[in-house]
């Protein structure tokens, strides 16, 4: 078990811990985080602690990656864990927001759909000896989700300070981002696809 590996193990626990926070019924036991303002915007001690940890798990999907291909230290292993850990931080993370009705279920719809569609995608591609590298839309569009939605932990703050809706504009840039991936995923591999199905035919 090497760094990266252990960072990307790091980003799954502290994922489950945010979850927990979440959906857990501290009320139920009498546990109240409570709430505080900064100027007239509201902050919820329980969120904010959620959003503290998920900026540290969202570090820790940079330093996998760049410790990894410093060092050589890439393996077969660390790519399936990283893809686990991403998925189970932000997707999980956007349906939750969305079931508490703190964003618009549209962008998980949208963010699991795309992820569906790449994942076969580049399964398909691995199963033909073809890796599938990671392009530019695609690490705009997590940069974008990640800032938005430890944006929503923080009731957007600074920007609701000055009525500068932020993080919803950084989810829906997000969401289309994802599609644009999506489209460009499929333009670049379309030909590996058809291919294969002519020779299943």
């Amino acid at each position: 078990m090497n760094v990266p590996n252990r960072l990307t193990l790091m980003r799954i626990v502290l994922s489950l811990i945010i979850i927990f926070l979440m959906l857990f019924p501290f009320d139920s036991i009498n546990i109240n985080f409570g709430s505080f303002y900064i100027s007239n915007v509201l902050i919820s001690v329980k969120y904010m602690i959620a959003g503290i940890l998920f900026i540290i798990a969202s570090l820790t999907d940079f330093l996998d990656g760049y410790i990894a291909r410093k060092y050589g230290l890439i393996t077969n292993t660390g790519k399936m864990l990283d893809a686990i850990a991403d998925k189970v931080l932000v997707n999980s993370v956007l349906i939750i927001l969305a079931s508490l009705r703190m964003i618009s279920p549209i962008i998980p719809v949208v963010i699991v759909l795309r992820d569906i569609v790449v994942n076969a995608i580049k399964m398909e591609a691995s199963s033909r000896g073809r890796v599938v590298a990671a392009i530019s839309s695609g690490k705009i569009k997590t940069a974008a989700l990640m800032i938005g939605t430890t944006l929503i932990f923080f009731n957007n703050f600074p920007f609701e300070l000055f009525n500068l809706r932020v993080a919803e504009f950084l989810l829906y840039f997000a969401t289309i981002m994802s599609i644009v991936s999506m489209i460009q995923y499929y333009n670049l591999n379309k030909g590996l696809i058809f291919n294969s199905e002519n020779k299943k035919m």
